[in-house]
């Protein structure tokens, strides 16, 4: 029982895992509200039929399993997309955070652009060529002024120069440290070993992410929807002193007495014990301890909702427990 509750817990926790990725990627996908609740109620239902589908048909009929296996084949291509459209919103929304924090320590732009200054350096180096090139006759000191003057502007551009070549390395290299930290850092080192894409490595990963998930889930909803079976059962076919106890003390319904319910139990032991039980198999022995017990009448009806099968092969278990008893 302990196991059967562990394994009915991780199955709900993988399951509103499952359930929480398929709404946050079916809200991001829909635009109108409207559309965000059918993106969102889509992918719940997906998610759900790709976890409980293999319990649910375990037991029908040959038709509904393969229907069932189809259909749970598509629930889970399905859930799967829905969890790597997740995946792939999550590494992009971290890479923005990360892209932000190396975006608050690039400089800012400079007021001119570098070819702006060049463009201007070119023309004041060329009245100052024109200006050195003129012979003093007159007003030798205006001309040497203007010379003057048009060397310290030269001095001027090129330090301007100087300052923006060296704000846009700083920025070339805050460009490329962002570019590195938008993809995660597992990612780029695989990427980078093996040889594809990072694009690539997201898109398996979350492939692989969503396979696991799903397929746990599912593993832990067949083991947590099985059929109750006979514990007390041994491998000789003989029960524990233990179950006989409780056999003997279950407490007698409605209408029953507790002497036939004691006859019913010795019945059952000697019915585990006997050559023909152990030629049977193990559902006709748990269900004619069942029946022995007073869990379930040995009707067609009854089996079927007790086993969860089909009605031929209530009614077949019907006619191989009559035999037995008989």
């Amino acid at each position: 029982m302990t196991l059967r509750r562990g394994a009915q817990l991780l199955a709900v926790l993988a399951t509103g895992t499952a359930i929480s990725m398929s709404v946050l990627a079916g809200w991001q996908r829909g635009g109108w509200l409207t559309e965000r609740l059918v993106w969102v109620a889509t992918g719940v239902v997906l998610v759900v039929g790709a976890h409980l589908l293999p319990a649910l048909v375990r037991d029908a009929s040959i038709s509904i399993r393969s229907i069932g296996t189809l259909i749970w084949g598509a629930c889970l291509v399905t859930a799967c997309y829905g969890h790597m459209t997740f995946f792939l919103f999550a590494q992009q929304h971290a890479g923005d955070m990360r892209v932000a924090i190396v975006a608050d320590d690039m400089p800012p732009a400079p007021k001119r652009s570098l070819t702006a200054v060049m463009m201007e350096r070119a023309t004041v180096m060329r009245d100052l060529v024109t200006v050195s090139q003129r012979s003093c006759r007159r007003a030798c000191a205006a001309q040497n002024a203007r010379r003057g003057t048009l060397q310290a502007r030269l001095d001027a551009l090129d330090a301007e120069a100087s300052d923006v070549r060296h704000i846009e390395a700083r920025r070339a290299r805050a460009t490329d440290l962002a570019d590195s930290r938008r993809a995660d850092l597992l990612t780029s080192r695989l990427a980078t070993l093996l040889g594809p894409r990072v694009g690539c490595v997201d898109l398996l990963s979350g492939l692989l992410f969503a396979g696991v998930l799903e397929g746990v889930a599912c593993l832990l909803w067949t083991i947590a929807l099985r059929p109750p079976t006979a514990s007390f059962v041994a491998s000789s076919g003989t029960p524990p002193d233990s179950a006989v106890h409780k056999q003997s003390h279950v407490p007698a319904t409605t209408g029953s007495d507790p002497v036939i319910q004691a006859d019913r139990t010795a019945e059952a032991v000697q019915l585990v014990s006997s050559p023909v039980a152990n030629a049977t198999d193990d559902k006709i022995t748990r269900l004619a301890q069942d029946v022995a017990a007073g869990h379930v009448r040995p009707t067609v009806a009854d089996i079927r909702r007790h086993l969860r099968c089909s009605q031929a092969k209530a009614s077949a278990l019907r006619r191989q427990l009559a035999e037995v008893t008989a």
